[in-house]
């Protein structure tokens, strides 16, 4: 699908990162941001200095601070603004929304007080709007130099799904469909606790040993999660689950790794929310899943520790130790039959 118009909500690193693909591949591109000294920095310099250092921004794409003329006339809306955020994004644009336009959400986390996936969230303010969501493992540094990078769209539509993987995909951004939107926001949502803990884990200065296990029996919790929610399990054995934990756990470029590393060096939440000066999607999301662990009965105990860190003053070096210490079981608990998805 070329030459579509798009308007991207939200100019952070992500956002920045996809319109620039979009607008090279030849779609229009709206870029749309609530800050208007960002814009005129951005305007001034051709540059998003704070999200996205380095990476030059041709006066081609369009920026915008007035989100009705951001969102008119477009055919499709990337949500890129963090996920507490969309709910009061979507309702200040929802009136000039039209039912055809097709929302697709790359944002990855839980709206943190309904405990609602996004597509709940867009399904309650835009109940007649077409949605996909866009995940998988994908740092904006690297997409924006064109470096090979694959995800994953979903959409409960399969038309939907192909076509917003025809709108996004290059010879350097791949894009496969899967028709598991539960399973493919969870993934995307919940890596985000475990490579918060990965973080931790560095901090204390822990090894390769203790990270693979970290890494391993966090996507089991997430599964098993996400199996009762409804996901299909083998969603989490894709892109969107071990795929995207992996880079988030293993890569620098991850602020929920790097902001795990502070609290395991020792910093408070806020110092380390300071330091790191942008969104931390895994410290909410960490909030939302024990939430939901409990809300559906569910054994995560890599998240309660991660909650119990952030939320109740617990000792991170503790948390290991409650971790290491657990009954033993049998590593193979509980994988139950998948079921049958008709898409």
């Amino acid at each position: 699908m070329n030459n579509s118009k798009i308007t991207v909500l939200g100019a952070g690193s992500w956002g920045t990162a996809l319109s620039l693909l979009l607008h090279k591949k030849g779609h229009q591109v709206n870029l749309w941001m609530k800050e208007e000294a960002q814009l005129k920095k951005i305007i001034a310099t051709n540059e998003n200095s704070k999200y996205l250092p380095g990476v030059f921004i041709p006066n081609s794409l369009k920026l915008f601070t007035d989100i009705e003329k951001a969102v008119t006339d477009t055919e499709l809306v990337l949500l890129t603004v963090p996920s507490q955020v969309i709910r009061e994004v979507i309702k200040s644009a929802k009136n000039y929304i039209r039912p055809n336009q097709i929302i697709i959400n790359a944002s990855k986390g839980l709206e943190q007080n309904t405990l609602m996936r996004i597509s709940e969230v867009i399904k309650e303010e835009l109940p007649s709007n077409p949605f996909a969501a866009l995940s998988g493992p994908s740092h904006a540094e690297e997409v924006c130099k064109n470096m090979p990078t694959t995800l994953a769209v979903a959409s409960e539509k399969k038309e939907i799904a192909e076509l917003v993987q025809d709108v996004f995909i290059t010879k350097s951004f791949r894009v496969y469909t899967n028709p598991d939107l539960i399973g493919v926001e969870l993934g995307g949502a919940l890596k985000n606790v475990i490579a918060f803990g990965a973080g931790v884990s560095d901090g204390l200065g822990f090894g390769d040993n203790a990270k693979a296990a970290l890494m391993t029996r966090g996507i089991r919790e997430i599964a098993r999660l996400g199996k009762k929610m409804g996901a299909n399990l083998a969603t989490f054995a894709g892109l969107t689950g071990i795929g995207d934990l992996i880079v988030t756990c293993t890569s620098m470029h991850s602020r929920n790794r790097r902001a795990g590393i502070l609290i395991g060096e020792g910093k408070t939440l806020e110092e380390t929310l300071k330091k790191i000066g942008m969104v931390v999607e895994g410290v909410t999301t960490t909030k939302a899943a024990y939430q939901l662990s409990l809300k559906h009965g569910i054994e995560m105990p890599i998240t309660e520790e991660i909650y119990k860190v952030l939320y109740e003053g617990s000792n991170a070096r503790d948390a290991v130790t409650n971790l290491m210490t657990r009954d033993r079981t049998h590593e193979m608990e509980e994988m139950v039959e998948d079921a049958n998805i008709d898409w």
